[in-house]
């Protein structure tokens, strides 16, 4: 296909499905909220958001934005490691920060797998992005409504003060991919809420020893079921839509210059692809390797098919 011309095909696509963890806090995704305002006594200008891919929960760390890796690593273990417990895989977007000497010699210390997304693709995980998402939202909702005064004691209230209010309210609330709130899949149990001191009929918070492990193995089935379904669901409507790929290693491919930022001249008038490289790797079904030269060598060479 000459690289000028417009194309009109079906898109090229495979669903890869990411391992299902077995306990929470066994994979985790990561993601930064940030251009966030000032906020707090450091003051913190961005948020660092962590979400358990089994229950769904979310850990909100107010944080900043040009933060080292040195920075991030100690935030991650002086707040989150100690009620979690160390994570198996960690999935994220191609930051800096993680692909640093130092994250990569802890992930070899602690034999953590790292996750990465490809270039200018973002989407790793499609449900877990959707979480990061919602969380972006209610965060920026709080910030945008300016949620920010002062109490008659001089206290500043601001977005990192109700922080805890929204990790709260979302580890609460059901999702709808498990049809369970994540703390009732990360713990067995809902914390109390301030609506319900509002009850008179408040029934008890803790189950009883002799049916949590009966009400768990419930609530865990029912909850892969719904995720299964889930996913089932979106590869229907996917398959729908895209056709499975078949690169191979030495295969010659275009390039589309969407992954190019920095292509000179008019977009309406730019070339639809590159040009021709060689793909030299295969990652995944749906993600490739070829070998950048000229000037796009300093480039990252990995892209999705599509």
């Amino acid at each position: 296909m000459p690289k000028g011309k417009q194309e009109y095909r079906q898109e090229i696509w495979t669903d890869v499905h990411i391992q299902e963890p077995k306990s929470p806090w066994e994979v985790v995704n990561m993601d930064w909220v940030t251009a966030l305002p000032p906020s707090g006594d450091k003051p913190y200008n961005a948020c660092l958001v962590m979400a358990d891919r089994y229950s769904k929960t979310p850990i909100f760390l107010p944080c900043y934005k040009d933060d080292t890796a040195m920075n991030t690593a100690l935030l991650i273990w002086s707040r989150v490691i100690s009620h979690t417990g160390l994570f198996k895989n960690i999935i994220s977007d191609r930051y800096p920060k993680f692909t640093s000497a130092l994250w990569t010699t802890l992930h070899k210390f602690y034999k953590t797998n790292l996750s990465f997304s490809t270039s200018y693709h973002p989407q790793t995980d499609g449900l877990a992005e959707r979480i990061i998402q919602n969380v972006e939202d209610m965060i920026r909702r709080s910030c945008s409504y300016g949620l920010e005064s002062k109490d008659s004691d001089g206290f500043t209230h601001d977005w990192c003060t109700i922080i805890p209010a929204l990790e709260l309210a979302y580890k609460t609330s059901v999702h709808s991919s498990t049809g369970q709130t994540p703390s009732i899949l990360e713990k067995g149990w809902n914390p109390r809420l301030p609506t319900d001191t509002l009850r008179k009929d408040l029934i008890e918070i803790h189950p009883t020893a002799s049916s949590i492990k009966i009400m768990l193995d419930q609530v865990k089935h029912h909850a892969k079921q719904s995720m299964d379904d889930t996913f089932d669901y979106a590869k229907q409507k996917l398959d729908k839509r895209h056709k499975v790929p078949h690169s191979k290693v030495g295969d010659i491919v275009l390039v589309s210059n969407l992954n190019f930022n920095n292509i000179k001249g008019p977009k309406s008038l730019k070339y639809s692809y590159v040009r021709h490289f060689v793909i030299v790797a295969l990652h995944v079904t749906n993600v490739v390797q070829v070998g950048l030269s000229g000037e796009l060598e300093n480039e990252h060479p990995t892209f999705p098919v599509s």
